[in-house]
């Protein structure tokens, strides 16, 4: 973050133009919104306690997912969270900041899926070594294709990705801002993003309120 800090001080707008401004970070929601979208696929058909769906107890695996994204790339989850990192280093127009950030998911996420992986080898030593030669492990392989066993449910998705949503359109309006500040030498506050990060506010603390204090989130078996 502070390498970020440091490279918004020469945040610009292409050719100094305000609307190319906005169509770079139209681009830039557009590849974070690829990744929001593999990851509610893969969360709005996932089964309860499977791979990827992991909470306090450590590794959860009841069943071995291999229908659906998981039936082209083994990590779909985290190739959704490469487009978002994507999209923020993208947003602050630096290709050192894409290189770093891209890096970063790298080193982190490889240790992530090395130890996933072999709790899954553990667990599913039989069906899953078959399963690892025959998909990549995240340039997906489309050619396999397998359409899910459980229909999609938009509940399940609200429930679970509400936070990781709202916390990529947060990263996004704070550069935005500190960007402006920079090259405008002054607060500037875009109607349009003061709207977007509204709305994601709203969304986030009803979601969340839903969530803690009902269960009209949840889905049975999910």
């Amino acid at each position: 973050m502070a390498l970020v800090a440091v490279e918004l001080r020469h945040f610009h707008w292409p050719d100094g133009s305000h609307h190319l401004d906005h169509v770079w970070e139209c681009v830039c929601l557009v590849v974070g919104g690829i990744g929001v979208a593999i990851r509610a696929h893969v969360v709005g058909h996932a089964p309860a306690d499977t791979s990827g769906r992991n909470t306090e107890r450590g590794q959860v695996a009841a069943v071995l997912n291999t229908t659906g994204l998981y039936s082209v790339v083994r990590n779909p989850l985290y190739l959704g969270n490469a487009f978002m990192w994507l999209g923020a280093a993208m947003f602050v127009r630096d290709w050192r900041i894409v290189l770093v950030a891209t890096m970063a998911f790298l080193l982190v996420y490889e240790r992530v899926v090395m130890a996933e992986e072999r709790f899954l080898v553990e667990k599913f030593n039989g069906p899953y070594g078959p399963r690892a030669a025959a998909t990549p492990a995240f340039w997906p392989r489309f050619s396999g294709y397998v359409r899910p066993n459980l229909p999609f449910s938009l509940r399940n998705v609200l429930e679970r990705e509400y936070g990781g949503t709202f916390g990529f359109v947060a990263v996004l309006f704070a550069f935005e801002i500190g960007g402006d500040w920079f090259y405008k030498g002054e607060f500037l506050v875009d109607p349009i993003w003061v709207g977007l990060m509204g709305f994601s506010t709203v969304a986030y603390l009803t979601l969340r309120t839903l969530e803690k204090h009902t269960r009209y989130l949840h889905v049975e078996g999910r």
